[in-house]
């Protein structure tokens, strides 16, 4: 594995997670593995618990849906001894210190997860000053398809596995290194104005290059006009600015901060809220 084609000016850590579902409030994370790359090119994997190097099981403290367990094959009996989150908070939090983060289609799954077992955890994990490299998006832009399918056509391997932390989480970043050598001057057509490539080799640029949209948080729910001004992505006020109507209507951010939205989501409002009150 050639990991020189990687500009990193800090350590990048490619994770991947299995959950009990899908849904950002009520799900939970029962599996965790991550390979963290420095800059002078070592490797460095964690965690290492139960005697399984490398794969962290985590009791989510509720039940796992039959049909998803039938997906990741991680059963309530598989978990059920093990630690929580909250247990492995400090620690992980610890070790992804100081480093961007990268997965596979981890801007719209991986990452919000994450960041909300840190905050249920009482751990303020903010993204600020991260950038967030998801490989799903570059094999999106740059070829438009599942990581077993990136999976053969970058590296021209089967993966053996898949939907299993580990194996997913290697086969990612070998699918980035080889989407990094192959289309260092390629770009795509996607409309008769635009084209999109080649794929950067800089991290700062990377992260830009993956963000099909800026998002203010991790569920959607925010994102930004071309001023940095926070607006409503959803409901009736989409399009909207937060700021004009948290002013005109001060009971919505009460009704958002007590309604069943993510904590990230709620993070960031609180952010808008408390920069309009000085």
């Amino acid at each position: 594995m050639d990991l020189s084609t990687l500009k990193l000016r800090k350590p990048l850590v490619i994770f991947d997670l299995e959950t009990t579902g899908t849904d950002l409030s009520k799900d939970r994370i029962v599996e965790i593995a991550m390979i963290k790359v420095h800059p002078d090119g070592t490797l460095e994997k964690k965690p290492e618990a139960r005697g399984e190097a490398h794969r962290l099981l985590i009791n989510p403290g509720m039940p796992i849906p039959l049909e998803t367990s039938l997906i990741h094959g991680i059963y309530d009996a598989d978990v059920e001894d093990c630690p929580t989150f909250k247990q492995f908070a400090k620690s992980m939090s610890e070790f992804l210190d100081g480093c961007d983060l990268g997965g596979y289609n981890s801007n719209r799954f991986d990452v919000p997860f994450l960041a909300e077992e840190f905050l249920r955890s009482g751990i303020d994990f903010d993204l600020e000053g991260r950038n967030l490299i998801d490989v799903q998006n570059i094999f999106h832009l740059m070829e438009q398809r599942t990581l077993r399918a990136a999976y053969r056509f970058y590296c021209g391997k089967e993966l053996e596995g898949a939907h299993e932390a580990l194996p997913d989480t290697e086969a990612t970043l070998e699918v980035l290194l080889a989407q990094l050598v192959k289309y260092p001057e390629t770009t795509v057509k996607v409309s008769d104005d635009e084209s999109i490539g080649p794929v950067p080799t800089d991290m700062d640029e990377l992260h830009l290059f993956c963000q099909r949209q800026r998002f203010a948080d991790l569920a959607g729910r925010f994102t930004y006009d071309d001023a940095n001004e926070v607006l409503f992505n959803f409901g009736q006020h989409k399009g909207k600015k937060v700021s004009d109507i948290l002013s005109s209507n001060p009971g919505y951010f009460g009704w958002m901060m007590n309604a069943d939205f993510p904590e990230y989501t709620k993070k960031v409002l609180r952010r808008v809220h408390e920069e309009m009150n000085g």
